[in-house]
């Protein structure tokens, strides 16, 4: 092995250990070797380790060495998506796209890439070659990663969730080996069942805003809970209360998957539940070492992980009816009500509306999701509505320079001037949900909904119109305003949804109020304690079953 040989496996070595500023560190010294892995490494650590614009040029280098590097196009587009590039992102996946037409991956970059600066023009052919590819691969293909989380944004039929989740499954638990088996075992009188939260989120993160109040409510004397972190270190206000709400808190950032698993089994973990799933930073492949006797699926990703690993996914009878069970690779495991937690402590002050630049008079429709949720059949409708309020204006959640500019564009090829849209540029998390408030109604996304989006906008007081798809992301709206007593504010068709936005808009005018009266505030349906205790008879359902050796069921 040459000396550059040996230095790229040293690289790779720290990469596959997550410590890639110590990957960049080592190839530093080696900036200037035309070589066209060692440039590509070098970018890839520097993007992973925080630094973005710094991994452009070795990248790019890395592409003048070898302009069909498929992996150097990718890490070069995640890194211009980091530095706000969204188009320029988009062409790096054309491009990979145009070299791996049959690739699955290749194919839900694009669409997704383009989704993220609302591209439209070729929306149809991307889903098109999407669905083509992924109909065409074989059922036990594992070479594919990256794409569940993109299909849920876009139109897709659950079953192709489920083909693409398990392919991603496969890839990403390559080479991990299962750990000696361990067998559940009945609790002695007083003993407390030990269940583990792993996540990288337990910092300033809408999972942690949710949850932080459920752990809290957790039956100490029947539960040890304990909080497996695999992200960055936060003192933040709500980073501390997070790490206070569990039994211990236990930062495996620096081991390997394989070690994380270790880990788990070294503490004796009973129930392991991963809150991460198919998403940025996940690290639930290390529940493919069989750590725990019981395995699970909850919060973070709004479907199937596709995983035989996993026992159970816990879901609602609205996110997860047990008549969709063929659509997911765990059992399905219900709470009563909505399978989203919540935080009734906190409390959400309206300021007046000019300190939003928002005009006092006008009919605020917010649209709070990201950019990718919407699809030109979402933007038409939302232009219908602008047509029928002329009173209206969208408030949308800025994508960027690029993006707005683009929705600009498509707001007027619909007869629509710039002056009925306003973008809400990137704020703190609590001042996003003040500044919810100032909102009269907020529209929904489908087929992916607003999922925190939906419980921040009615935690402000604000009604949320949605429209319930198919499959566990586009319903998950429809979940939270069932517990919230407002079933009315769900449709089954764009055109009721339009209809929808429309009465709400003449109840506002009524009322000469900026708030529709009959949303309830956040406390009558957020019941953290409930919550809970309902999960907690969840875990000790899937443990009973566990100690009496039968397979995972619905629950």
């Amino acid at each position: 092995m040459t000396a550059l040989q040996d230095l790229l496996q040293a690289a790779l070595s720290e990469m596959g250990h997550q410590r890639y500023a110590e990957a960049a560190a080592l190839l530093a010294p080696h900036a200037q070797t035309p070589s066209n892995e060692l440039q590509r490494y070098y970018g890839e650590a520097l993007r992973r380790s925080g630094r973005p614009q710094e991994a452009v040029g070795p990248l790019m280098q890395a592409l003048a060495l070898k302009m069909d590097d498929v992996d150097a196009y990718l890490q070069l587009a995640f890194a211009l998506q980091t530095l706000q590039m969204k188009a320029e992102a988009a062409e790096c996946f054309r491009t990979v796209a145009t070299l791996q037409p049959d690739s699955v991956m290749a194919q839900a970059y694009l669409a997704h890439g383009d989704q993220q600066c609302a591209r439209w023009i070729d929306f149809e052919a991307n889903l098109a070659a999407l669905q083509g590819a992924i109909r065409a691969k074989p059922e036990d293909a594992d070479d594919e990663f990256g794409v569940p989380f993109t299909l849920v944004g876009l139109p897709h039929a659950p079953a192709d969730l489920l083909k693409v989740a398990r392919m991603s499954t496969r890839f990403l638990s390559r080479g991990l080996k299962p750990l000696p088996p361990v067998r559940a075992l009945r609790k002695a009188p007083g003993e407390r069942l030990r269940v583990a939260y792993l996540s990288s989120d337990f910092h300033t993160h809408a999972t942690a805003a949710l949850l932080v109040e459920t752990l809290e409510q957790h039956d100490a004397e029947r539960f040890e809970v304990l909080l497996v972190s695999h992200g960055g270190p936060d003192d933040s206000p709500l980073g501390q209360r997070i790490r206070r709400a569990g039994s211990r808190f236990i930062d495996v950032s620096a081991l390997s998957t394989s070690g994380i698993a270790a880990k788990l089994r070294e503490e004796g973990v009973d129930i392991a539940v991963d809150l991460k799933g198919h998403t940025a930073g996940s690290r639930f492949t290390a529940l493919a070492c069989r750590p725990a006797p019981v395995q699970v699926s909850w919060l973070g990703f709004p479907g199937t992980s596709g995983a035989d690993f996993i026992d159970y996914i816990i879901g609602d009878p609205v996110v997860t009816p047990h008549s969709q069970a063929a659509d997911y690779s765990e059992a399905i495991a219900q709470l009563p009500r909505c399978y989203q937690p919540g935080d009734a402590s906190r409390h959400i002050t309206p300021l007046p509306r000019d300190t939003w630049g928002l005009p006092p008079h006008a009919l605020v429709l917010a649209g709070a999701n990201p950019v990718y949720k919407i699809t030109p059949a979402v933007w038409d409708t939302w232009m219908d509505i602008l047509h029928r309020l002329p009173q209206a204006l969208l408030w949308q959640l800025s994508g960027g320079d690029q993006a707005d500019a683009q929705l600009r564009a498509e707001a007027a090829q619909r007869g629509i001037g710039a002056d009925r849209l306003q973008f809400m540029p990137p704020v703190d998390m609590a001042t996003h949900w003040q500044r919810l408030a100032s909102a009269d109604i907020a529209l929904d996304t489908w087929p992916c909904n607003g999922h925190t989006t939906t419980s921040d906008a009615l935690a402000a007081g604000v009604p949320v119109v949605t429209l319930k798809s198919e499959g566990f992301a586009g319903r998950v709206a429809a979940s939270l305003l069932t517990a919230a007593g407002l079933e009315d504010l769900i449709c089954e068709t764009p055109a009721a949804y339009l209809e929808r936005v429309c009465e709400l808009a003449q109840e506002v005018e009524r009322g000469g109020a900026r708030r529709v009266v009959r949303v309830r505030p956040i406390r009558p349906w957020i019941d953290s304690r409930q919550m809970a205790r309902d999960l907690e008879s969840l875990y000790e359902r899937m443990w009973e079953r566990a100690v009496m050796g039968l397979s995972p069921g619905p629950l």
